[in-house]
């Protein structure tokens, strides 16, 4: 076993040869507070750290024409059709035993007339009375030699017509729809009854 001089002189030459360094004191960082220097190194940092810049859109050179929409003075013209003036005539005429007050370019709707198609021109003989802007030509009881001049344009139905049966205390019920068959003529002239003695108009 070794002796403690042996010892001691152990650890002062090993203390000799190795120098220990003190430790170092823990010191807390410190924060400057100090404002940037403004200059050029500072703007050159802060553009540096600043978002990058988008390229700008290319512009149009000068040579770039824009089509323009062409504007034209247009004038409005205004034609004056003179419309030639109806007729004043007027007649009643008798058709499927009703009478009609009729003129050039009316149209009416009358009972089926049997074999008349459509645009077939047609002749109403029974004229009652033709009157004209000077003169009345009254029948006894008809105008003699007066026609009605008339195209078909149509052959159709009236409405439905609902015909309803009942029978109180005998469960008797009828329900019945009706659609009477028409014919529609548009008046194109009337003539004939120049002939015929008339009576002056008396204004009243």
């Amino acid at each position: 076993m070794a002796s403690p001089s042996a010892a001691l002189s152990l650890c002062s030459a090993f203390s000799a040869h190795c120098s220990i360094a003190p430790p170092r004191s823990l010191s807390k960082p410190s924060l400057s507070l100090a404002r940037p220097t403004i200059g050029f190194l500072s703007t050159s940092a802060a553009a540096s750290t600043s978002r990058p810049a988008f390229p700008a859109a290319p512009k149009f050179s000068e040579s770039a024409v824009v089509a323009e929409p062409e504007t034209t003075d247009i004038e409005a013209v205004v034609v004056s059709e003179d419309k030639p003036k109806r007729e004043e005539i007027f007649a009643v005429v008798m058709v499927g035993g009703r009478q009609y007050i009729v003129f050039p370019g009316r149209y009416l709707y009358t009972q089926r007339l049997k074999d008349a198609n459509v645009d077939d021109q047609i002749v109403l003989n029974k004229v009652l009375l033709v009157g004209t802007k000077t003169h009345t030509y009254i029948g006894k009881p008809v105008v003699t030699n007066a026609t009605v001049h008339a195209v078909v344009e149509n052959q159709g139905l009236n409405d439905k017509v609902v015909v309803f049966k009942y029978k109180p205390k005998k469960k008797y019920r009828r329900n019945i729809g009706h659609r009477q068959p028409n014919t529609r003529i548009r008046i194109t002239g009337i003539s004939g009854y120049e002939e015929y003695p008339a009576s002056p108009n008396v204004a009243v």
